[in-house]
């Protein structure tokens, strides 16, 4: 298995992507790496470690998309970025999946420019894991589609409930609509229609609406449209900071609470490992052809362990034709 992975995303590239690329490489005897980004740069960090460099390869790549960049107008003119020579490999089959931790817009762009979309599927959509008290709530979309149609979101609704199935072990996953009630008139116009529409799949385990005091129990996927999907990830990060500061500030404000909290030690690690989103990996795009995991901005080395054993579980369970004959199915279907 071989991944590509553009060595110059995120807000800590090369050092952090290329120390959790070489931690993953050095524990799977079986995972190739192809690293995106100036040649010379990136072989002076890996002097740094002891690794394979036989299943080690660098494609030189001079220039870096930065994140204030017009995501269409970089991918079209940084051709030689370490993210749009990423993609190309891709696209010509020289690696099984792309990771990068850089510009969310960029990534977009290049995945539909640069790889393009699974046929049948009209828009690709953003899905990261939210975290709940079992395996995890696939979100999609959270922000690649800000104007949706009722497609769009049947489409999503077959897609997460796949990704749910394969990646997370989820039998007949949950699928839920973001909506504001839980009533299957309750909404706007598009999930009104989206509501009937996706009722229509019979890939798809639907529940119906769901509010947002709902996402994290009662099912395994969201569905939203790219605004909404990214106001509810926005929320839940920063409720998971803010329930940790005003956890430790509680629990050190005074001696008897610090005594508490060294007797809760154990289970403070495990609900901030829970909590933590960095676990779960990056958000895939889903619908395009091909492996693309936009990691977070601000991936350090362990993070990016996670998304790398994000990207080997996709690889191992074919989740790109996986979904292609899904969607030709319920087009036949349809």
């Amino acid at each position: 298995m071989k991944l590509i992975i553009d060595a110059m995303g995120g807000d800590h590239a090369p050092v952090e992507i290329i120390k959790g690329a070489v931690q993953v490489l050095n524990s799977e005897p079986k995972l190739e790496l192809i690293f995106t980004g100036p040649e010379e740069v990136l072989k002076n960090e890996l002097l740094k470690y002891t690794y394979d460099i036989e299943r080690v390869e660098i494609v030189d790549a001079t220039e870096v998309i930065t994140m204030d960049e017009h995501p269409v107008a970089a991918i079209k003119h940084k051709r030689n970025s370490s993210m749009v020579v990423g993609l190309e490999l891709l696209k010509s089959k020289r690696g099984d999946a792309f990771i990068t931790a850089g510009s969310t817009g960029a990534t977009l762009a290049g995945a539909l420019l640069r790889v393009g979309r699974i046929k049948g599927i009209q828009r690709p959509g953003l899905a990261p894991i939210l975290p709940n008290k079992n395996k995890g709530v696939v979100l999609i979309d959270c922000g690649a589609n800000m104007d949706c149609k009722p497609v769009n979101l049947a489409q999503f609704a077959i897609m997460g409930s796949i990704y749910a199935e394969h990646i997370l072990d989820v039998t007949a996953p949950r699928v839920g609509l973001a909506s504001v009630g839980t009533e299957d008139e309750k909404g706007n116009e598009l999930s009104k229609a989206s509501f009937q529409l996706i009722k229509e799949q019979n890939a798809v385990n639907f529940v119906g609406n769901i509010e947002g005091r709902d996402i994290f129990d009662k099912v395994d996927v969201v569905v939203a449209d790219g605004f909404s999907g990214n106001l509810i990830l926005k929320s839940v990060e920063g409720m998971g900071g803010y329930i940790f500061d005003s956890l430790k500030k509680a629990l050190t404000s005074s001696l008897l609470t610090k005594l508490g909290a060294l007797l809760m030690k154990s289970a403070l690690y495990k609900m901030k490992k829970t909590l933590d989103y960095t676990t779960y990996g990056g958000a895939p795009l889903l619908g395009i052809d091909g492996i693309i995991i936009k990691a977070h901005g601000s991936t350090k080395a362990k993070a990016l362990e996670y998304t790398i054993a994000q990207a080997m579980r996709m690889v191992d369970a074919d989740i790109v034709n996986v979904i292609r004959s899904n969607i030709t199915a319920e087009e036949t279907t349809d």
